[in-house]
């Protein structure tokens, strides 16, 4: 029995690798591409694309952990956590970066309203979050010094 069931495994496991490396089975949720927002280069237009709307209320429920001062801008250490009630979303958007439009996360059911990535950053700026919640979006920002930038600089 175990050789029947190994047998069967195996072969179900390698269809799916040649269904995934043939392009037949695709994840769109992971390969969405926002054109519009990631495009824009200032960030008004990251945020249209990105929300829809230039508009957050600022809010001291959103908290953005990142250091004053980032040696290098390669790799910024950033974590945003929100107290507000049923998040959707945390857009990550950096300043001045040639595409200031960092991330988008779309959360899900009772998921917590917390994030934790590394980001690049190619000058001293604001790193802002915008959580929506309950149909409205909040902001919150941070300046981050850059010694060495992460963009080419």
């Amino acid at each position: 029995m175990q050789r029947r069931h190994f047998l069967k495994n195996t072969m179900a496991t390698g269809a799916v690798a040649l269904a995934a490396t043939s392009g037949l089975l695709v994840p769109l949720k992971v390969l969405a591409w926002n054109k519009e927002a990631f495009n824009a280069k200032d960030v008004q237009g990251a945020m249209k694309g990105s929300i829809g709307t230039e508009l957050t209320t600022a809010s001291d429920k959103i908290t953005i952990k990142a250091p004053d001062i980032a040696e290098n801008g390669a790799v910024v250490p950033v974590t945003i956590s929100s107290t507000l009630s049923d998040v959707k979303s945390i857009t990550i958007i950096s300043e001045k970066n040639g595409t200031p439009l960092i991330a988008k996360f779309n959360l899900k059911g009772k998921a917590e309203a917390f994030v934790s990535t590394r980001i690049k950053m190619g000058k001293t700026s604001n790193v802002i979050a915008i959580c929506e919640s309950g149909g409205k979006f909040y902001s919150a920002r941070k300046e981050v010094k850059v010694t060495i930038g992460g963009c080419g600089g």
